[in-house]
């Protein structure tokens, strides 16, 4: 079942995080299914800690940023927007050089609340982490 409530150019949402974090990172979306979007994130000197592994706090901005990006498509972007509330992250595999894929699932699409389930994976498909995300659904000021 499609979840989206309009069309994801991967290009536009790329372009769209110019000048920010994901930006820097080179977060770039790469595939969007009828239920998932996913993006991937370089394991390298800008997402490692001093003992040359992924930073923790790199899998979380990969985990909010296809995440967040994803609750967007599934409101009326008209009337709606989103914005995080929680992120949990639980790491399963260290890594050290390559790109983690992150892949945006929703447990849950309400009115007011959205659960999503992130799994980043590494480029040969093992899991590197799990990640809950939960977002606020917000109606934009009717002026």
């Amino acid at each position: 079942m499609k979840i989206w409530q309009s069309e994801i150019d991967l290009g536009i949402v790329t372009e769209r995080g110019k000048n920010t974090m994901s930006d820097y990172l080179n977060i770039e979306f790469i595939e969007v299914g009828d239920d998932y979007l996913s993006a991937r994130m370089p394991v390298d000197q800008r997402t490692k800690q001093p003992a040359g592994i992924m930073h923790g706090g790199a899998s979380c901005v990969l985990a909010e940023t296809v995440g967040s990006t994803a609750a967007q498509f599934c409101v009326d972007r008209s009337r709606y927007y989103c914005v995080g509330l929680d992120i949990n992250t639980n790491h399963v595999r260290a890594m050290r050089e390559g790109y983690v894929i992150g892949i945006a699932r929703p447990f849950h699409l309400g009115k007011s609340t959205q659960v999503w389930s992130i799994e980043i994976r590494n480029e040969e498909g093992r899991l590197v982490s799990v990640n809950r995300l939960t977002m606020a659904v917000l109606q934009k000021d009717q002026k």
